[in-house]
């Protein structure tokens, strides 16, 4: 890993997915195979792969609370905010200390058990949610696809939380066809889960044939699904398992965001919230 400091200006930007967006730092080491955030590289001029190196995001400007009183924060949406690195730097926990008590609705969304470090600052937020993404119960598919907590661990995290009264989203995310067993997810989690948001593979970028290749060697059953939707752009698969999502969860009284497609998922994430 290629660790610097890094000074900004502000923690604070606004964003298209929420009112407002912290993200304490760039780049992950969590390296998740699939990241759409691996965009950012070309921001950054990072010649590292995507996963190889972090920034640490340095400020001595306090977060303006007043800006965000009444608005929607979310940490973090290009960077996991519980990172292996925030275990050192805490960043993350410093910013917790200064949104204590300040009227907003903080969404957390993380693949870290780290989380549970801040859980008394959690504890005392106004209006908080905590979303961990978990999109399979195979550990040896999670280790091919990224570096972060244990299955068994975010299940654990998701847990604790719910146990301390925190408002829990499992975010299954993303949702390989054939791979994610969806239903098996909820089954294992649903008494301690409060709300349910599903997304698709979203594949795009340098990654996408990568996904595919893999997918190809380890699954090559399925390969001639994901050729259909992902480069003959053929998307009924897709329609078809969102619709049986909806379906089963209906049936079940699995409270749910109905927002299926990457863009959707974040920008309309407190529509139905209950």
């Amino acid at each position: 890993m290629i660790v610097k400091e890094k000074e900004v200006k502000d923690y604070l930007t606004k964003s298209k997915i929420g009112e407002y967006a912290i993200n304490p730092y760039i780049g992950c080491p969590h390296k998740c195979r699939y990241c759409y955030a691996s965009f950012m590289k070309r921001f950054t001029n990072h010649p590292e792969e995507w996963g190889e190196f972090i920034d640490i995001k340095l400020s001595n400007k306090k977060i303006d609370t007043k800006k965000i009183e009444g608005k929607n924060i979310f940490m973090s949406s290009v960077t996991d905010c519980y990172n292996p690195y925030e275990a050192k730097y805490k960043i993350t926990r410093s910013i917790l200390e200064q949104l204590v008590g300040v009227d907003c609705t903080l969404q957390i969304s993380t693949k870290n058990k780290l989380v549970l470090r801040d859980l008394e600052l959690l504890k005392q937020m106004k209006n908080l949610s905590v979303a961990i993404s978990v999109n399979t119960l195979d550990e040896n598919f999670r280790e091919d696809m990224d570096r972060a907590s244990t299955i068994k661990e975010r299940l654990e995290t998701l847990k604790v939380l719910h146990q301390n009264g925190i408002y829990t989203i499992l975010f299954m995310s993303p949702i390989f066809i054939g791979i994610t067993d969806w239903k098996a997810i909820i089954e294992e989690t649903k008494d301690y889960i409060s709300e349910y948001w599903f997304e698709d593979l979203n594949l795009r970028g340098a990654y996408k044939y990568n996904i595919l290749k893999y997918v190809q060697k380890n699954y090559p059953e399925l390969y001639p699904t994901f050729e259909s939707v992902y480069i003959k752009g053929n998307k009924q698969e897709l329609i078809n398992m969102d619709n049986e999502i909806k379906k089963y969860c209906n049936k079940n009284n699995i409270n749910y965001s109905d927002y299926f497609h990457h863009e959707e998922v974040m920008s309309n994430r407190e529509k139905n919230k209950t």
